[in-house]
């Protein structure tokens, strides 16, 4: 330990066997700390303390070097001292640089070096923006410990920084070109309502649809318009997680919790706190682990793997599935319990077979995004080509529809893109393959479908088709239908 002002020193056999100790206990790290104090044997024990630690030890006995030091680097934490002139111990001189760097850098982890008995003017540092303080003369244990503390909460901000700067660019592609959900469909718009109307609000949400129909863009869009937009949305695939990961994954862990613990880690529901969580492939997930995600969903805090205090979180719960999960529940392999805690609005997305009136648009949609994308701008889309993908029955959907624009674009030699174009199963054929471009003869067709698939159950036909029963009754009379 060292303490200002004394003559306390490390003898050089004590720093050679403290330097050898600490290298074998912990594993150095890839951190940039800031040691800031007048006194030069402050600093040269701090570098000694710290370096086993860390890769870089930077030290400045003069603070007026502050701004040009956070001008050019950046730090994981700074080691401030609280007096720099020989005989003032108020402690004003450290709270007004702590100002200074919280006003430069606001998210910066400072420790405040202290006297002891000086405990209220670190409780004022802390108020300031300090991360924590360590009070001469200081424990060397106990200023690694506290340091690298507050370096793994830098690395923590870091991360969810970078999340935040990930969701911005994430909001910009979904309100630009290539993650626009598209549609001038009757199932489309009324799909669209539904999602401005739960936008607003903070109701769990559960996403049901084929692969490929774009479940994802839905929950984005969910999120982009709700008043968490400016936070996370953070996606887990429930589908690629390991039972033996899975908690590890959503809730966290300590440091040395298992095996390949060598630092802590936020779980993704800590990380979606005050944002959005959206558990892809729900219907994935093992009845075990249904259960601990209930209890976490229930009670609104995780507890890490190797801890004992829970954490409280708050973020949305947005849920999606490809399978029949209400099935799933019946046969017993999807928790009822968990299915109502998700589902307090329920959105299915039409497959694109059952929206055929949006396939000339959507198909122009990537047409212009993979024209430009391969620098082929005077392509175009001919008749035949639309036909061709009309009589498809795209059991991809809107994602195989994607696929087989961008496929055309590479490979076509003219300007126009027809059915010889499209490498398309033409078995597989949509109910409009008749050659009929009639966008109401296509809603009837898909009607009549709908009702016949359900065997003349209009509620459930209106449902798959994304029609009100009004809605449905109207047009059940507008085009004739018996039923």
């Amino acid at each position: 330990m060292f303490q200002k002002g004394t003559h306390i020193c490390f003898e050089s056999e004590q720093i050679s066997n403290f330097n050898q100790n600490r290298s074998l206990a912990m594993k150095k790290v890839n951190g940039k700390i800031l040691v800031i104090d007048d006194d030069h044997d402050v600093l040269h024990t701090a570098r000694i303390v710290l370096k086993p630690l860390f890769t870089d030890i930077t030290t400045e006995s003069n603070p007026q070097q502050i701004r040009y030091l956070l001008n050019h680097h950046q730090y994981n934490v700074i080691l401030l001292d609280m007096n720099y002139t020989a005989g003032v111990t108020s402690g004003k001189e450290g709270l007004s640089w702590l100002s200074t760097i919280m006003e430069m850098v606001p998210h910066q982890q400072v420790v405040m070096i202290t006297a002891y008995g000086d405990i209220k003017l670190a409780v004022e540092a802390m108020k300031l923006g300090a991360a924590d303080f360590v009070v001469k003369p200081w424990e060397n244990e106990k200023l690694q410990a506290t340091i690298m503390s507050a370096f793994h909460h830098s690395q923590s901000r870091k991360e969810l920084a970078d999340l935040k700067k990930e969701q911005q660019s994430l909001k910009k592609l979904v309100s630009g070109t290539e993650a626009t959900i598209i549609g001038n469909s009757q199932p489309m718009q009324e799909l669209f309502t539904v999602i401005r109307k739960v936008a607003a609000t903070d109701a769990s949400v559960l996403i049901l649809g084929e692969n490929g129909t774009g479940k994802e863009l839905v929950a984005q869009a969910i999120h982009r318009d709700s008043q968490r937009s400016e936070e996370a949305f953070i996606k887990v695939d429930l589908g690629s997680i390991t039972g033996n990961l899975f908690e590890s994954e959503l809730f966290g862990h300590k440091k040395g919790a298992f095996t390949d613990a060598h630092q802590g880690k936020k779980g993704r529901f800590e990380l979606a706190h005050k944002g959005t969580l959206f558990l892809d492939e729900i219907g994935n997930l093992p009845t075990a682990l249904q259960a601990k995600l209930l209890t976490v969903i229930q009670s609104r805090e995780v507890i890490r793997v190797g801890e004992n205090e829970p954490v409280a979180i708050d973020c949305r719960i947005i849920a999606a599935t490809n399978g029949n999960i209400h099935q799933m529940v019946l046969d017993q392999e999807f928790r009822e319990d968990l299915l109502y805690r998700l589902n307090t609005v329920e959105l299915t997305i039409p497959p694109l077979r059952d929206r055929v009136e949006d396939i000339p648009l959507l198909a122009e949609h990537f047409l212009s995004i993979f024209a430009q994308k391969y620098r082929k701008p005077k392509l175009k889309l001919g008749d035949g080509g639309v036909q061709c993908l009309l009589n498809y029955a795209w059991p991809g959907n809107v994602r195989e529809l994607q696929h087989a624009m961008e496929r055309a674009v590479i490979m076509v030699e003219r300007t126009t893109l027809t059915a010889d174009d499209f490498l398309l199963d033409q078995k597989v054929k949509t109910p409009f393959a008749t050659g009929a471009l009639n966008l109401d003869e296509m809603e009837k067709v898909a009607i009549e479908r709908a009702i016949q698939k359900n065997q003349g159950n209009i509620s459930k036909a209106a449902k798959e088709l994304g029609l009100g029963r009004t809605t449905i009754y109207r047009k059940l009379e507008k085009y004739g239908i018996r039923y």
